[in-house]
């Protein structure tokens, strides 16, 4: 990169001392809310660059900055770094007019430009290639004294000099260079801490895409600003060792931003103390492959989890990976001596480098120790909820209905409002169902699931005409999937026709709530009418209290008949008595989720 630098000096960026005077703009790269994390970040693209500053911001925050340049010049600058993706993509240049006191280079003196006057501006001082044996280490720096006159350049570490000091590092340093040459995209080898040919070819590859001579030796300087990067995005997380005895479980964990909360068996809970959205959960509890297998379930009908993602189990261990817009969560968990045990991590989405790096210091440190959370230990919640699972809260749908089976394969009919607008449909609580179908004129839509089901019922059309006066009943889910089979209401026909006269219509006097659209209208022998569609079904119009319209069965059949389903069919007349007709309404009616 100082190549690159040292290429544009050459056009002319850099016109010299007058332009901080006289109009001089920098490039700010970077800002951080501490001095430390700040310092970090411009030692780092010291290593890289040899106009580096850092100025408080006076708001509590730091900026790192290269410069000053030119100003017409700069917005030049600014659009070949980006691209040649060496800075931020929301750098941008800055006048200096809120750089207060100067924090780097380490040891310089001397107001920032938004104080009393500008930093002299930085000079090249060759657009040559540093020669084999040395590398370009030592950014610029200023003299410590009032004139910010610029200071000899700081002793360079030769080649041979590298490899001594190379020689001075003991294993576990040499591991770790290796992973943060890993980190930096560059090895992808073993971490064993022997410089073999891969691990030279990846600190060459480093040294070139950072602007160094690539001997494929990393000199002291480089070694700084390439652990320096790598520890940088930890900064002020707190990440430390937790032993939480309740659980039986030691991890490394960012303990500035979660704080532990009251235990709620199988969760030891730890949530967000501040502004960022980061939670960790311990999970504990005694168990074997049947209970291992039952909380893998479980946890992926949490909000915290979202429903896209890999995710595996077997018969020692589960991995749960979710994301969405808002957040990734990672969970894991294993069988160890007679209990379950492991660990989630909630992250906010879109910030992968401080995740992956947080994952693998929880992976890598996660220790199960003597001792287990069990139920009895903790005081039962006395605001307990069926939408909490040991206090997290169940991922919802968007709405929920009800449908029919009319096949044995399990393809369903409801109402076209069911799956209006969802990202994705279930039929009984299998998600992927494909819509088949959907009408909005007659407001019917057909479901296919994702994989064939074997319902207890099928639906049996009826195409003889009714009575008007005739006992009829309607299966639905009033309450959505707190209950596992579809509650029945019964009513009579009011009318063969629609409010308007529709011939398509049946007029029901019944009192039907949103759950039950899409159920089944059965007659007293048990045989479909008709489909029941929501009150609201046309915009504006909401059908007052005890009223209800069905879809008529031949509609149903004919859209049947159109994708390849053959519906059953009869007229026969029955009369059952009011719990036959309520089991097999039942048996034939399904739960339509509709997710986001």
């Amino acid at each position: 990169m100082k190549r690159l630098l040292a290429a544009l000096l050459a056009t002319g960026f850099f016109s010299g001392a007058g332009w901080a005077q006289e109009g001089g703009v920098w490039l700010q790269v970077e800002a951080l809310p501490t001095l430390s994390r700040a310092e970090t970040r411009a030692r780092a693209y010291a290593g890289r660059f040899e106009a580096v500053s850092g100025y408080a911001l006076g708001t509590g925050w730091y900026g790192i900055a290269l410069g000053p340049y030119d100003p017409a010049e700069a917005r030049r600058l600014l659009g070949e770094l980006k691209a040649a993706g060496a800075i931020p993509g929301d750098a941008f240049v800055a006048d200096g007019a809120q750089y207060r006191s100067r924090f780097w280079p380490v040891g310089a003196r001397g107001d920032a430009p938004g104080v009393a006057r500008a930093l002299t501006a930085p000079t090249a001082t060759s657009t040559e290639a540093p020669a084999a044996d040395t590398a370009p280490d030592a950014p610029a720096t200023d003299t410590p004294d009032a004139t910010d006159t610029p200071a000899a350049e700081a002793p360079r570490e030769t080649l041979a000099e590298a490899r001594a000091s190379e020689r001075a590092l003991d294993g576990t340093e040499r591991e770790r260079l290796q992973i943060a040459l890993r980190w930096a995209g560059v090895y992808d080898a073993g971490i064993d801490g022997a410089f073999g040919a891969g691990t030279r070819s990846a600190m060459a590859d480093w040294q070139r895409q950072n602007g160094y001579e690539d001997t494929g030796v990393l000199t002291s300087t480089q070694r700084a600003a390439l652990l320096g990067a790598y520890d940088a995005v930890l900064d002020g997380l707190g990440l430390a060792a937790v032993t939480d005895d309740q659980a039986g479980i030691e991890i490394v964990m960012p303990t500035a931003l979660v704080a532990r909360s009251e235990a709620q068996p199988p969760f030891v809970p730890y949530e967000a103390s501040g502004d960022e959205a980061v939670r960790v959960l311990l999970i504990s509890q005694p168990g074997d492959t049947k209970r291992l297998a039952g909380l893998y379930e479980i946890l992926q009908t949490l909000e915290v989890v979202p429903p896209e993602g890999a995710r595996g189990l077997d018969a020692r261990s589960f991995v749960i990976e979710g994301a969405d817009d808002n957040r990734v969560t990672h969970v894991e968990a294993a069988l160890i001596e007679g209990a379950i045990k492991g660990f989630a991590l909630v992250w906010p989405a879109n910030d992968e480098s401080r995740r992956t790096r947080v994952l693998s210091e929880m992976t890598a440190s996660f220790k199960a120790l003597p001792g287990v959370l069990e139920r009895g230990q903790v005081p039962a919640d006395e605001e307990q909820s069926i939408d909490l699972v040991s206090g997290l809260q169940i991922r919802a749908p968007l709405r929920e209905r009800a449908g029919v089976f009319v096949d044995a394969s399990g393809t369903v009919a409801t109402a076209a409002e069911a799956v209006a607008g969802c990202g994705d449909v279930a039929i009984d609580g299998q998600l992927g169902a494909t819509l088949l179908m959907e009408d909005a004129a007659s407001g019917l839509a057909l479901l296919r699931p994702a994989t064939p089901l074997a319902p207890r019922g099928v639906a049996t059309f009826q195409t003889g005409v009714p009575r008007i006066g005739d006992k009829v009943a309607v299966a639905g889910f009033p309450y959505g999937a707190a209950l596992s089979v579809a509650a029945t209401t019964f009513g009579r026909l009011a009318d063969i026709r629609g409010l308007g006269g529709e011939e398509d219509l049946k007029r029901l006097e019944l009192n039907a709530q949103p759950g039950d659209a899409g159920g089944p209208v059965l007659d007293m022998g048990g045989a479909v009418l008709g489909l029941l569609l929501p009150g609201d079904r046309e915009a504006g119009r909401v059908l007052p209290s005890g009223v209800a319209l069905a879809l008529e069965s031949d509609t149903v059949l004919a859209a049947l008949d159109a994708v390849g389903v053959e519906g059953k069919r009869t007229e026969a007349r029955l009369d059952e008595t009011v719990q036959t007709v309520a089991r097999r309404a039942g048996e034939m009616t399904a739960l339509v989720s509709c997710w986001e």
